[in-house]
């Protein structure tokens, strides 16, 4: 279930950031200037690069933007970009390594993302010896260098190989969705409601993803709702292997499932897939330590319109305060945006983050669990809360 890769490109201002993201993408996509700090926040494009397949490029404001508090915060988004990349290139002219690219690279080390140096405009002064040297000695890596990356086809076809070995040699856990669970003859039910949170016109992205893994891996997908559910399993009989659930129905589906037939969810098989399945594991007591005042963080990551049915901010809030009998807060935060502060909280939940990569979810719950804080995700959280959830981790074990 690989999502797109995502690439930061970092430095100060008119370095050629611009320009590098420009020549990659083969069109006009970032405004190239004289004037410095033309690029003021992140801009984002999708293209597909030879070898890579689809990636989401971000062109980033300058690491040295010194426009006062307006300035700090272009700076600030630039650092909160290079924890969302799988990819960064940092790229600097002028034979010199600044110190926003050094902070950059050091994070970069920190949270174990690959990422390249690029020294733009060596047709106007080549990179030295002396700090060829100590980069390499530093990050250990070799700079690339470039002249006009938008002229040069031959620096963009280096860059373009050069981010493609990068990025195969990229240590990220992300395991097939349905890695032993699938059998030659058996089917895996896939259980999927429709009502007004789903999409308008199609399924939702775990669901489509659940669908082609079974197919690639030779299996047989059958798709339905709840209320078809106890019909067709009588008449399918021994011939079901798996039932996948959106955690929503969970409850309801478990009381339909034979106990002989395994059962999990979409949101289960993600955390097992995305590789943070030991540490939601670790996390999901804590729903049972919660006390009077303590606040939840609910963790998004992608954006939609609520309502009435929405799973993070009405219903599983309703099953916590339930199992727990306690008066609790809840905050959400969406999509990849900052945290804050983390002390604040007893317990983070993370959605099954099918939007997101594999590194971006994996440094998310990082981040959460370095700072001491249990963290666990959807569906593990509504299957513990409605006393399913051995059952339902015991197929991904």
């Amino acid at each position: 279930m690989s999502q797109s890769k995502v690439i930061g490109i970092f430095g100060d201002r008119n370095v050629g950031k611009s320009s590098l993201i420009n020549a990659l993408t083969g069109q006009q996509v970032a405004i190239v200037s004289e004037v410095a700090g033309t690029t003021t926040d992140p801009v984002r494009k999708r293209i597909e690069l030879p070898g890579v397949g689809v990636c989401t490029l971000i062109d980033t404001a300058g690491l040295d933007d010194d426009g006062g508090a307006l300035g700090a915060e272009r700076v600030a988004k630039s650092l909160a970009a290079a924890r969302q990349v799988d990819l960064g290139i940092l790229v600097f002219a002028g034979n010199r390594f600044p110190d926003g690219a050094r902070q950059v690279a050091r994070l970069l080390q920190q949270l174990g993302v690959p990422f390249l140096l690029v020294h733009n405009k060596q047709d106007l002064e080549p990179l030295k010896a002396e700090l060829r040297r100590s980069l390499n000695d530093e990050f250990k890596r070799e700079p690339l260098e470039a002249s006009s990356l938008a002229a040069k086809t031959e620096d963009r076809d280096r860059l373009t190989a050069a981010i493609r070995e990068a990025l195969a040699g990229a240590e990220v856990i992300e395991r097939p969705m349905f890695e032993g669970l699938l059998e030659k003859g058996k089917q895996i039910v896939l259980v999927c409601p429709i009502d007004s949170e789903a999409p308008q016109g199609r399924l939702i992205l775990p669901q489509v993803n659940a669908i082609r893994a079974i197919l690639d891996g030779g299996g047989i997908a059958t798709v339905l709702q709840p209320e078809e559910l106890a019909d067709y399993l009588a008449q399918a009989g021994k011939g079901v292997g798996l039932v996948v659930t959106d955690s929503q129905v969970f409850a309801r589906v478990a009381a339909i499932v034979p106990e002989a037939i395994p059962l999990t969810s979409f949101s289960m098989l993600l955390a097992r897939s995305m590789g943070s399945f030991d540490t939601y594991r670790a996390g999901v007591t804590a729903l049972d330590r919660l006390q009077d005042g303590d606040r939840i963080l609910m963790l998004e990551s992608c954006t939609h319109h609520a309502n009435c049915e929405d799973i993070g901010r009405v219903k599983l809030p309703a099953l916590i305060r339930r199992h727990s009998g306690k008066q609790l807060e809840f905050d959400m935060v969406t999509g990849l945006d900052p945290l804050g502060d983390l002390s604040r909280y007893a317990l983070a939940i993370q959605c099954g983050g099918c939007m997101v990569t594999a590194r971006q979810l994996q440094n998310r719950v990082r981040t959460v669990a370095e700072a001491g804080l249990p963290v666990v995700n959807y569906g593990m959280a509504i299957s513990y809360l409605t006393g399913i959830y051995q059952r339902a981790l015991q197929p991904l074990l």
